[in-house]
């Protein structure tokens, strides 16, 4: 099953001393999925973390690397918004790897859906630090985009998590919120709350 938090990483986050004390916290909250995501990372260096976040016991998620999702044995594989068609990449990574992918609209979010993803990104909902001067879409995206199993991704903390839910979002995804957060399990343990209400 698709977890309904997803933990999704950057090139800072990678290099944090604390980085696998904090997936095993994050991780230890419920069923959350943690994202290896790290575009100027090295492929050598995304397979070691790859492979502490299995041993930190999460359901492993890789972003834009299939050769690493490969290699790594991941769950799943996240696809940028322009990248690889979604039957490309089942092709090469097989019938049993869950796909989702980026999207920034409810239009997108329902295209990829219809093209065989398993799950969409669909954001940012916020305005985010990592993508400044961008106006966040809003949660009415999420409400438009009901016919996709949308994760609601930019901007998202345990305070707005209700509010994605109320528009139908199937789960949220966040950076900042909780790989910064002074107490990661306790983050990430607020926002899967809202799903089990």
């Amino acid at each position: 099953m698709l977890p309904r938090l997803h933990a999704v990483t950057n090139d800072q986050i990678l290099t944090l001393a604390d980085l696998e004390s904090r997936a095993r916290a994050i991780a230890g909250a419920g069923e959350v999925a943690l994202h290896v995501r790290g575009r100027s990372t090295p492929a050598l260096k995304l397979v070691e973390i790859a492979q502490r976040f299995r041993e930190a016991g999460s359901v492993l998620f890789v972003n834009d690397r299939l050769d690493v999702a490969a290699h790594s044995g991941s769950l799943g594989v996240h696809l940028p918004s322009g990248g690889l068609p979604t039957a490309a990449a089942r092709q090469l990574l097989g019938s049993n790897v869950v796909i989702g992918r980026s999207t920034h609209s409810a239009a997108e979010a329902l295209a990829a859906w219809e093209e065989g993803v398993d799950y969409v990104f669909l954001g940012p909902v916020w305005e985010t630090a990592s993508h400044p001067g961008r106006p966040g879409i809003g949660t009415i995206a999420i409400e438009q985009a009901r016919g996709a199993r949308v994760i609601a991704i930019g901007g998202i903390t345990p305070e707005r998590v209700p509010m994605c839910v109320e528009k139908g979002a199937y789960g949220v995804a966040a950076v900042s919120a909780l790989w910064h957060a002074p107490d990661p399990a306790a983050a990430a343990a607020q926002m899967l709350v809202c799903f089990s209400e």
